[in-house]
């Protein structure tokens, strides 16, 4: 009733915000992908979240989680070339159909980023359900959902045009921007990146497109090393980059959205936002040393969804980060709360 009425009010009266449908996209070809025992990029990390989506978030949520999991939405050749250069591809392919692959074994691209039999069909995949997402939420019938959370993996960031890396083989959000570039015309996407570590492969292939906006909060000394000055940076300076030092909490990282990075993307008017969503700032997590907590990714998340008017504004958040198991899918359910009762 209070939503209701809150509605039809004038504009002083307190607003409750609706319920959003939340499109989940997510896959089990993605667990293939196993770089081996103690490496931070488990499959494990996506287990934990398929449990909690089935066993918790689905029924907690109804109608307003539609989980999607689209057998053919694999990435093909002509929509990572959007991205990344032929000779990326060549790299990434020759890990794929090495003989260590082929014998069972693991092929290591560098020290980080490590292919086994199961990771061209869970990276072709990961990279396919950010498409899948865009499609459906840029050629949405009415009341379908303009929000959209692609849980899947290898993550994407650190991918740079010509160079795997970071534990990253295909940059995921970026071949979902440039899909939606090249298909439905969208002229202005920011892509906003909470992860702890820099998204150096985002920043990368946005910074010579100036139809793209790039904001980032990372840590700063951390891996892979750049972003580390403040302010902005790119051919056409639509890269934003806010570093955090290390040990900072809840404060730093609020202030750097509030007053710079969202500020920026208020200022540029895109047309859709999507998200490289890591949650590896949280202070469990093994690969920072940031405090973070829930309540953080919390308020960033409404902070996006509300840089549009309602729902009108498509939003797709695809998983980067997040390394404590325990945590992650706390992390996560998180987010997706956000996403649906912003």
């Amino acid at each position: 009733m209070l939503a209701l009425i809150a509605a039809s009010a004038g504009p002083s009266f307190l607003r409750i915000p609706l319920p959003q449908q939340v499109a989940l996209y997510t896959s089990d070809t993605c667990l293939g992908h196993n770089p081996g025992e103690g490496h931070p990029e488990q499959p494990e990390r996506l287990a934990r979240l398929l449990k909690a989506m089935r066993e918790e978030w689905v029924p907690t949520y109804g109608k307003n989680l539609v989980v999607r999991d689209p057998t053919d939405a694999d990435v093909t050749e002509e929509q990572l070339l959007r991205v990344h250069t032929p000779q990326h591809l060549r790299k990434v392919n020759s890990a794929f159909g090495s003989l260590q692959v082929a014998l069972g074994q693991r092929c290591n691209i560098d020290s980080d980023t490590i292919c086994s039999p199961g990771s061209k069909a869970a990276a072709k995949r990961a990279a396919g359900l950010v498409i899948a997402a865009v499609d459906d939420v840029l050629r949405r019938p009415r009341r379908s959902p303009s929000r959209a959370f692609v849980m899947a993996r290898p993550p994407g960031h650190h991918a740079e045009a010509a160079t795997p890396m970071g534990f990253c083989l295909y940059n995921n959000v970026l071949v979902g921007v440039a899909h939606a570039q090249a298909v439905h015309g969208l002229q202005r996407i920011a892509v906003l990146d909470f992860d702890v570590h820099h998204g150096n492969g985002d920043a990368d292939i946005i910074a010579s497109d100036p139809r793209l906006l790039y904001c980032s909060s990372h840590e700063v000394p951390n891996y892979p090393g750049t972003g580390q000055e403040e302010g902005r940076d790119g051919e056409h300076r639509n890269v934003v980059n806010v570093p955090l030092p290390a040990g900072c909490g809840s404060s730093a990282f609020r202030r750097a959205w509030r007053d710079t990075l969202l500020p920026a993307v208020r200022a540029f008017r895109p047309e859709a936002i999507f998200v490289s969503a890591g949650f590896d700032a949280h202070g469990v997590d093994p690969l920072s040393s940031t405090t973070l907590s829930d309540a953080d990714f919390a308020w960033l998340t409404s902070e996006v969804v509300r840089l549009g008017v309602g729902a009108r504004l498509p939003v797709i958040s695809v998983l980067e980060g997040g390394y404590n198991l325990e945590q992650l899918p706390k992390s996560v359910r998180t987010h997706v709360h956000a996403l649906v009762h912003s």
